[in-house]
């Protein structure tokens, strides 16, 4: 028997256009998967990624993120490297890797994010908006990176604020000068 979004008898349905949706740094994050759907064991989420918008640069200390990009082209900076990402295209990134990304296109980008083991999932619904259906995200604000800041190491994340915020308590990544 398939629990629709559930994970009650172990296997769990999310069809083509379900799954609770968040907006997070101006981009739309409808989650397919989450920890309390897999018993913990992975995040998978379809995100739609405005043309210039994507996440601060930050580190993930408690899970392996991976991208499997469905449409558009991503820009990812992950450690010293920073590539193409396009439609088709795979990337992992370790725990402990310094990355962001940002649609270098003109269409709103998508791609599959899954994280390994779920958690990030209950990052996402704490320091997001819920979406509204046939809406676009609102870009990134200062009370949202301000949340996003103050939430992040409860979740084993540094985030680097945009260079045009001045938040206390942000700063470089461990290990980096300050």
């Amino acid at each position: 028997m398939i629990d629709h979004g559930r994970a009650l008898t172990g296997v769990s349905l999310v069809r083509a256009g379900e799954g609770p949706s968040v907006w997070v740094v101006g981009d739309t994050y409808t989650f397919k998967a989450t920890g309390e759907s897999t018993g913990g064991v992975l995040a998978l989420m379809e995100v739609s990624i405005p043309p210039g918008s994507g996440p601060p640069p930050h580190v993930h200390t408690h899970e392996d993120e991976a991208f499997y990009v469905l449409a558009g082209v991503l820009e990812l900076s992950a450690g010293e490297e920073t590539f193409a990402a396009r439609a088709g295209d795979f990337v992992f990134l370790p725990r402990g890797t310094p990355h962001c990304f940002t649609n270098s296109g003109v269409d709103a980008a998508r791609a599959l994010v899954l994280a390994a083991p779920a958690g990030i999932d209950r990052f996402f619904y704490e320091v997001g908006s819920p979406a509204r259906p046939g809406k676009q995200a609102p870009p990134l604000g200062p009370g949202e990176i301000d949340r996003i800041i103050k939430s992040a190491p409860r979740y084993g994340m540094r985030i680097q604020p945009p260079a045009d915020t001045s938040t206390p308590g942000a700063g470089p990544f461990e290990g980096e000068p300050k």
